[in-house]
């Protein structure tokens, strides 16, 4: 089983910022993909940012300049340094893990809320 530990959610200020993170244990041959998706009340989930195993990245262009994702390969742990938040952020956040053989595995989600 492949298991992922996500922390770092919270309360920021609009203009704050906050880092999330995510772990990832269990059977892991090799992580294809990593990333961050959100989902607000009401509205479906939606690619945040993704860093694939060769290194590339892609954002959503409603963060882009703002959000940077990044890895740690050693530790199989993909962070999210979110800046200059928005009030539209607020959502859950999952981390999601494409392994090579087990395929696609989430976290269970942390609440990031950003209120004045």
């Amino acid at each position: 089983q492949v298991q992922l530990v996500e922390s770092g959610g919270g309360l920021a200020q609009p203009g704050g910022s906050l880092s999330l993170s995510c772990a990832a244990s269990g059977s892991i041959f090799s992580i294809k993909a990593m990333g961050w998706y959100r989902q607000a009340p009401g509205k479906q989930r939606e690619l945040v940012a993704q860093v694939t195993s060769g290194g590339s990245t892609d954002y959503s262009d409603s963060v882009k300049g703002r959000f940077t994702i990044s890895r740690d390969n050693a530790k199989n742990t993909v962070y999210l340094q979110m800046n200059t938040l928005k009030p539209e952020d607020t959502a859950v956040y999952y981390c999601r893990i494409v392994e090579s053989y087990s395929g696609s595995h989430w976290g269970q989600g942390t609440q990031v809320t950003v209120s004045s």
